[in-house]
């Protein structure tokens, strides 16, 4: 088995100016970025998206750093209420809106999926009307996905709408199960709220996966640790992952990190290189 390819999120480098979070990750040796599209990093409503663009891309292929989009900005679309409006939203057109613009901006950049999630449902918002519109919206963007030649990872996230994996697969059910609607898995979250051990996890939605998350976590507590300070044995999810043949992009997300981007980045790749030989998992083609 093959090292895997590790990623680190820019939401965890807002502090840092984008080409040089990508040059500062390239130098520690990732091998891909999972790219928020925020204020501080690509804004896809910002003048110049295409000139923008088109250098990011550029830097992408000199630096050998593949990408995958993110959409969980916070406060881009309402400087008020963080993540709003969602897909779940009375004002989702703006959601929609900004992940269609995420699914042209992962064409043009090659991206290996588009990830995005559900939403909290607002308490005037009934659940089966919350429903109606989440699948709504994501055949919305579906469509475009299927236009522009973009596979989306879908992210179960805990207090969403969709927060496990059984959400997720009653989703793609009621979506006719799309080829490009794929699974974005945050291995903290498995942790967090899922019944099965992570590895389980890991090994039940293999099938699906565009794109892994990774970060510690404890069970019952939605926030992203720094590997070490949770609860998860990680050579075991390594391992599930080996033996699922999955080859996409091992991402770190550490979202309230950037006040030491570097450094925590470094240590966590040193912890995961360590871990995945632990697992079996290390060595071969890098």
């Amino acid at each position: 088995m093959t090292e895997p390819r590790w990623g680190y999120g820019t939401n965890g480098f807002t502090d840092h100016r984008l080409p040089d979070a990508l040059r500062v990750l390239a130098d520690l040796g990732y091998r891909g970025v999972a790219l928020t599209l925020d204020h501080a990093h690509l804004d896809p409503f910002a003048p110049g998206l295409a000139r923008r663009l088109a250098a990011v891309a550029e830097l992408l292929g000199e630096l050998r750093l593949a990408v995958v989009v993110e959409t969980g900005a916070r406060y881009l679309l309402d400087p008020f209420h963080k993540h709003a409006p969602t897909l779940v939203h009375d004002e989702r057109a703006k959601r929609i809106d900004y992940l269609r613009r995420a699914v042209s901006i992962g064409a043009d950049l090659g991206a290996e999926a588009v990830s995005f999630w559900a939403g909290v449902r607002p308490a005037h918002v009934g659940a089966d009307l919350a429903w109606r519109r989440l699948v709504d919206g994501c055949a919305e963007v579906v469509a475009a996905a299927e236009t522009a030649g973009v596979v989306l990872g879908f992210e179960p996230e805990p207090g969403m709408l969709v927060e496990d994996l059984a959400g997720w697969h009653r989703l793609r059910t009621a979506l006719g199960a799309p080829p490009v609607f794929g699974l974005t898995l945050d291995i903290g979250h498995c942790r967090c709220l899922e019944a099965r051990d992570v590895p389980e996890c890991v090994t039940a939605a293999a099938p699906h996966l565009v794109h892994v998350q990774i970060d510690d976590m404890r069970r019952g507590v939605h926030e992203h640790l720094e590997f070490g300070a949770g609860e998860i044995d990680f050579p075991p999810v390594l391992r599930a992952l080996g033996d699922a043949g999955y080859r996409g992009l091992v991402s770190v997300e550490l979202p309230r990190h950037s006040h030491a981007a570097a450094s925590v980045a470094a240590s966590s790749l040193q912890f995961l290189r360590c871990a995945a030989v632990a697992a079996g998992v290390a060595g071969g083609d890098r």
